[in-house]
């Protein structure tokens, strides 16, 4: 059986509520609490920093970092941060993928979707990388310990310092998306919509207004996690059950 006109074209029917009429839980989205959850933890949680670096920061003193500080970096806190970014990995991957399931098919002329679905993606792919260096730093630092010296261990820990933020800018545009599809196409309640308008519109000012690059990496792993926890217990057309179209 073919969707209804008004589920086919995002624009159509405006005065209807962006809200399904029953209430119901879905499941799927919460694949983006796990991947914003996992996120959170494996680029801030598990951030590796030399220790004097960090006590620095805490009496409000710059400090300048070295090779010289590798050595006393714990190889056990950046394998957990390579493992758990492996986890969100994984999450935003699956995430995508029933976003394209149950929403990019089902409103087929959304550009706010397919705009959702390409950032979720671009992290993704872009999160190896920066996963992927931390668990390397961690497997140089510990198992393979000798097999670089200090400033060979000096380059990853500059790919780590922004490699694990750095790719959460897809989600960051991901972000736009869905604010575009609550505002223009009325299928994702507006008081998510406007969280989420917030959230990216606050994330992306900052990092014009500062020039850091990877606050994407701080804001936007807890914005994910909200929003799936939003879409399964809330009222959006997006995360209608199939039974109650």
């Amino acid at each position: 059986m073919s969707s209804t006109p008004d589920l086919a074209r995002p624009h159509a029917s405006r005065s209807n509520s962006a809200a399904p009429r029953g209430r119901r839980f879905v499941a799927w989205p919460l694949w983006a609490t796990l991947a914003g959850a996992a996120g959170a933890i494996g680029t801030v949680g598990t951030d590796l920093r030399p220790a004097a670096e960090t006590a620095a920061w805490q009496e409000g003193r710059d400090y300048i970092v070295t090779s010289a500080d590798m050595a006393g970096l714990d190889p056990a806190l950046g394998r957990i941060g390579y493992s758990v970014g492996l986890l969100a990995i994984l999450a935003l991957i699956v995430f995508a993928a029933a976003w394209r399931r149950h929403v990019e098919q089902r409103f087929a002329g959304s550009i706010g979707a397919r705009v959702v679905s390409v950032g979720l993606v671009a992290s993704a792919g872009a999160l190896v990388l920066g996963y992927g260096w931390r668990g390397a730093l961690a497997n140089y630092l510990g198992p393979e310990a000798g097999l670089y010296d200090s400033e060979g261990l000096f380059v990853y820990y500059m790919l780590t310092d922004f490699g694990a933020y750095l790719p959460w800018t897809g989600v960051l545009v991901s972000a736009f998306g869905l604010a575009w599809m609550a505002w223009a196409e009325r299928s994702v309640s507006r008081i998510l919509g406007g969280f989420t308008t917030i959230a990216a519109a606050g994330a992306l000012l900052l990092v014009l207004i500062s020039g850091v690059p990877g606050l994407p990496g701080v804001f936007m792993p807890a914005w994910l996690a909200v929003t799936g926890i939003w879409l399964a217990v809330g009222r959006s057309r997006v995360a209608e059950r199939e039974d109650a179209r």
